[in-house]
């Protein structure tokens, strides 16, 4: 073997138990008994558990007109390492106006200094003929998966659009993702709330209520359902919204829900600060009482993936919530917190050490399930013949977050102050110790590409309307 990871208490979707981890040439090759090793890694009285899979996570994101986000690939890896987090899936978005090609081509080349593996999703902003007939080539490099906004100016699209992508997802073969938010009627609620001075950070959440996300993810699920395509809805931030996914899932639907720590740890009354702009995000983060709703729905599976939608803007200065000045409204803060390092802590701590979710379920959450939806065959478990993507958790240390052990690129972190139990002590990135007691040793550059085939979650149910397969009509 090449390592040898012993008397562990080895953590799966399946279950839990204690033996040994055998590892040679980058993958998992013996289970329970192992040969030994030149490697050798005595984990008595630690947990491991496979690394991470975080399926939505910005990282040096192409965006028209904004040059580069705060975080690259580099620095997002060394974050994710250090948080547990081995593979990544970030994105490829489409410029109004523009192909896919070049935003493509530029994507991978970001992507090269990568510590972590990594896919991509690509974001359909302006779907016409010319942008659709690109969506196939797209596919065939591996990037099977495509994203859709409900909301926001410069992304948003309307049914109509919507069905279009849609529609070529199915032909296919491709996940689409959704960020459902009502855009007629956030800016309606905004156009009131800065009409009555209600500007500051807090009335964010006002401009977005439930209601808003709900609606949306209702009528997502309806055209996804015509169309007869699989989606996913990302970061949902309540039980109600969830309750929409629960009723599309027991009709039989392809449909699958996704939240973040920030549902589940933070709450609105972190944007009545004053560093409030800090907290903003879309959806809003609700209240307290909803956060005991979303493990609910964890735990009934309605919600299956819990992701970091790490979206990397400083507090201030460049790439900074400020740019548009101090006292800006709350319209014209820039969307988005970090944590794609505290994505996996928060959810052993709040999940596991609070009795909420079993060690399996986490497992299931934080790597399993959103491998399997995003068809990401060789991660996601710890199993004979997948990646040795691993982490090695001390479940007693007690830590309390601050923005350096994050090792982000940004100048903040929400969720600072917050006390987790439960901490990663070295994580291996297909057999390659790539952290230890937080010190990142992985290299930019150390990161592969993860191509995706089709395969059988993203593929139709074969179910429409009448019969009528109004996809397959030119």
């Amino acid at each position: 073997m090449d390592l040898a990871i012993r008397n562990a208490r080895v953590a799966t979707s399946a279950g839990v138990f204690s033996g040994d981890i055998g590892v040679q040439g980058g993958r998992i090759v013996q289970l329970g008994r192992v040969d030994p090793a030149v490697a050798e890694v005595d984990a008595k009285g630690l947990i491991v558990t496979p690394g991470g899979v975080d399926t939505h996570c910005h990282l040096d994101e192409v965006m028209p007109g904004m040059g580069h986000e705060a975080e690259n690939f580099g620095t997002g890896g060394r974050s994710a390492l250090a948080g547990g987090t081995t593979s990544a899936v970030s994105f490829v978005r489409q410029i109004p106006g523009h192909g896919l090609a070049a935003v493509v081509e530029e994507s991978f080349r970001r992507a090269a200094r990568s510590r972590i593996d990594y896919s991509f999703h690509t974001t359909i902003t302006d779907p016409t003929p010319e942008i659709l007939a690109e969506i196939p080539s797209v596919l065939a490099k591996g990037i099977r998966s495509l994203k859709v906004f409900l909301t926001y100016d410069t992304s948003r699209l309307d049914d109509g659009a919507f069905l279009r992508v849609l529609a070529e997802a199915r032909k296919g073969g491709a996940m689409t993702a959704v960020h459902c938010e009502n855009y007629h009627a956030i800016g309606w609620l905004t156009e009131k709330l800065l009409a009555a001075g209600l500007t500051a950070p807090k009335y964010h959440a006002w401009s977005r209520p439930k209601v808003v996300e709900r609606e949306a993810t209702y009528r997502a699920i309806c055209l996804a359902e015509l169309v007869d395509a699989p989606i996913q809805i990302f970061h949902v931030s309540c039980a109600e919204v969830a309750e929409e996914i629960a009723r599309a899932q027991a009709r039989g639907l392809k449909v699958w829900g996704e939240t973040c720590p920030q549902y589940l740890v933070l709450a609105e009354d972190h944007m009545d600060r004053p560093d409030g702009a800090g907290f903003m995000c879309s959806p809003s983060p609700r209240t307290v009482a909803d956060q005991e709703g979303m493990w609910d729905m964890i735990r009934r599976g309605v919600i299956d993936v819990i992701s970091s939608d790490h979206s990397a803007s400083n507090l201030t200065g460049e790439h900074g919530k400020d740019i548009a000045g101090p006292g800006a409204s709350f319209r014209d803060i820039p969307n988005g917190v970090p944590g794609v390092g505290a994505r996996m802590p928060l959810v052993f701590s709040e999940g596991v050490g609070k009795g909420r979710i079993t060690l399996p379920h986490f497992v299931q959450v934080t790597a399993t399930n959103p491998a399997r939806i995003y068809g990401l065959d060789t991660k996601g478990d710890i199993a004979i013949g997948k990646d040795a993507d691993l982490v090695l958790w001390d479940p007693a240390r007690e830590v309390v977050l601050d923005n350096a052990m994050m090792q982000h690129a940004v100048d903040y972190t929400p969720y600072a102050g917050m006390k987790v139990k439960g901490w990663p002590v070295a994580t291996w990135l297909r057999g390659t110790l790539a952290m230890k007691e937080g010190e990142v040793l992985a290299p930019e550059g150390i990161g592969r590409f993860l191509p995706r085939d089709r395969y059988a979650l993203a593929e139709p149910r074969v179910k429409v309307p009448n019969g009528f397969v109004a996809a397959d009509i030119a």
